[in-house]
């Protein structure tokens, strides 16, 4: 049995929010502007996806017959018969493929770009219909759900569009492999939290959109399926990592290859001597006053380097959020504990775990670096996110996240953190990101009254997504309110959020605060037996494992092979993208 992030019950407690029931509302003028301008943005990300690629299918389905085309093909091809039983829902897949013009008689090569196309329609057309209601009267909390899920829908569009064009037959690849790994895995990902979300409601707007959103899950799960396949991506004891190694050499050894060498000098220079595009501070004597009005200040889809320096202070503004259409920016702060990004939002507050974050990401190419992150919300509030990353090669560098509950999400694509300090009680560091965390210190803080401490909850839900939490070089530390009264309050390494969880912990000091299980379950024998949990040559009191969980899918890692998969440079190092932003890493176990 899953829950969702609102309902979903705590360690050692119970649930901490009821279903929401909303009535069957009337219209409300709420935004015509916003329903429109999301209705052309649809109709034109697909359109551009479509035309930029060599298409298999010219006829769009709207000028078909689609009653015809299933009396005329009822019998699918042996490729489409073959492609569709690498899936997860075959018969969704096979009735999906006859509906859709060509696909009887195109190649196995032919149909990886088919399914990514008609996936790509499909969610173009879900985020016009659904846009439909967003005159409607809503509550706070299903407003909230409600935006998620446009949101995530505009997002996964804009991955799936990358992605026809990376697969497209003939055409010229503009991503590999991993990239298309990555951008399908994050597209299932905006899914699953969209209907997470709507999972907490009942009523008209859940029942609505439920009806729009009908099979997304599904058929991105296939793409990726077909894609993985297709690939050859290898088979990992049963779950796929689907990672390659990339070399690295000379002056890059001690760099991930994203990062190019100006990006490397800027995580040294001090910030007084840093050229920055634009100057954030309180007292008026820098560019602008406020974080949020830097960001507008920055131009979208930027491919070069786009400097916000924010000076020490403490920064609480409503909506902080660098979109997707704002790519490549870096936040350059005093300092931990002297830059200050502040906020205290909250599931109390009536709205979705995703909505409560004091400052969120998802432009490609963010970079964090000497900055506090902070969710002041307290344990008595529950899910309350002080960081929320879903930006493609991000880098987040000696910075602090501090919170409670849901501390740090790394909510999907691939994200580097290095020498930072994350505080927190349940779930701390959670999400669906193919994420590595190195020289950081994750500090567990006392939690409410009969909880239990929990690091992570990885919540991989399909087993060709290459995501998953690696934790390696770090010090797991207990804070000193817990260390205090650490027997009445066990802390354990993390617990699967959904079926496929993966995560590791390797070469990392663990105090005597973490339990001798080391795991705890989500909820009775859920997932224990298809998840991947592993620890590799960990050390201190709480590293001996003599005495840890006995399941199917938990396991002592005695191969460096094994443990290497979950290296930066095996796990997420994709396009050679890290040692282009500067920041030190070690892409193997060590050097």
């Amino acid at each position: 049995m899953e829950y969702g992030r609102l309902g979903k019950p705590e360690p050692g407690g119970s649930s901490s929010r009821s279903l929401t029931t909303e009535p069957h509302p009337p219209p409300k003028k709420y935004s015509s502007k916003l329903k429109l301008l999301l209705i052309l943005a649809a109709t034109l990300l697909v359109a551009s996806a479509v035309s930029a690629v060599v298409v298999v299918v010219i006829k769009i389905e709207e000028n078909s017959n689609p009653a015809e085309a299933r009396l005329q093909h009822r019998k699918p091809s042996q490729a489409m018969s073959r492609a569709c039983s690498r899936t997860r829902y075959p018969s969704l897949c096979l009735n999906s493929l006859l509906d859709f013009p060509g696909a009887v008689a195109a190649s196995d090569k032919d149909l990886v770009h088919i399914t990514v196309n008609m996936t790509l329609r499909k969610f173009g057309r879900a985020l016009y219909y659904a846009s439909d209601i967003s005159n409607v009267n809503m509550d706070p909390l299903v407003r909230s759900a409600y935006e998620d899920c446009i949101e995530l829908l505009d997002h996964s569009i804009d991955l799936l569009s990358r992605s026809l064009t990376s697969v497209a037959p003939g055409g010229a690849t503009t991503g590999s492999t991993q990239d298309v790994l990555t951008w399908l895995s994050a597209a299932l990902t905006n899914q699953d939290t969209c209907t997470d979300g709507l999972d907490e409601l009942n009523g008209y707007v859940k029942t609505q959109m439920s009806d729009r959103l009908k099979d997304l899950s599904e058929l991105v799960s296939n793409c990726l399926a077909i894609y993985a396949d297709a690939s050859g991506g290898e088979d990992f004891a049963g779950i796929p990592i689907q990672n390659r190694r990339r070399l690295l050499s000379g002056e890059n050894e001690h760099f991930p290859a994203w990062f190019n060498r100006r990006d490397r000098m800027l995580l040294d220079i001090p910030p007084g001597a840093i050229n920055a595009d634009v100057i954030v501070s309180k007292d008026g004597n820098g560019t602008c006053k406020t974080i949020s009005e830097a960001i507008k200040k920055a131009p979208e889809y930027g491919n070069r380097r786009f400097i916000i320096y924010v000076r020490a202070g403490r920064y609480e503004e409503k909506i902080l959020k660098v979109g997707r259409k704002k790519t490549n920016l870096m936040f350059i702060g005093d300092g931990k504990g002297k830059t200050v990004i502040s906020g205290g939002k909250s599931v109390q507050d009536n709205m979705t775990t995703f909505h409560t974050a004091s400052f969120a990401a998802t432009g490609a190419g963010f970079i964090a670096r000497d900055i506090t992150f902070e969710n002041w919300a307290g344990p008595s509030k529950h899910q309350a996110v002080a960081l929320r990353v879903g930006a493609d090669h991000a880098v987040v560098y000696r910075c602090n996240v501090i919170g409670y509950q849901d501390t740090l999400y790394t909510h999907s694509q691939r994200q580097f953190y290095r020498e930072c300090d994350i505080y927190g009680t349940v779930d701390f560091i959670f999400g669906n990101a193919a994420v590595v965390f190195q020289n950081c210190s994750i500090h567990a803080r006392k939690p409410l009254p009969l909880q239990k401490n929990t690091i992570t909850a990885q919540n991989r839900k399909d087993p060709n997504q290459n995501t998953g939490i690696s934790i390696h070089a770090c010090r797991i530390l207990a804070e000193s309110d817990l260390e205090m009264a650490k027997a009445m309050y066990p802390t354990y390494l993390g617990r699967p959020w959904k079926l496929y969880s993966r995560t590791v912990y390797m070469l990392s000091y663990m105090g005597d605060h973490i339990h001798p299980r080391g795991w705890l379950e989500w909820n009775a024998t859920f997932a224990l037996d298809t998840l991947y949990y592993g620890e590799y040559m960990n050390y201190g009191p709480g590293g001996a494992i003599g005495q840890r969980v006995k399941w199917p899918g938990y396991r002592v890692i005695t191969s460096t092979a094994e443990a290497s998969k979950f290296t930066v440079g095996q796990f997420i190092f994709g396009s050679s993208w890290l040692p282009s932003t500067g920041v030190a890493f070690l892409a193997g176990l060590s050097t």
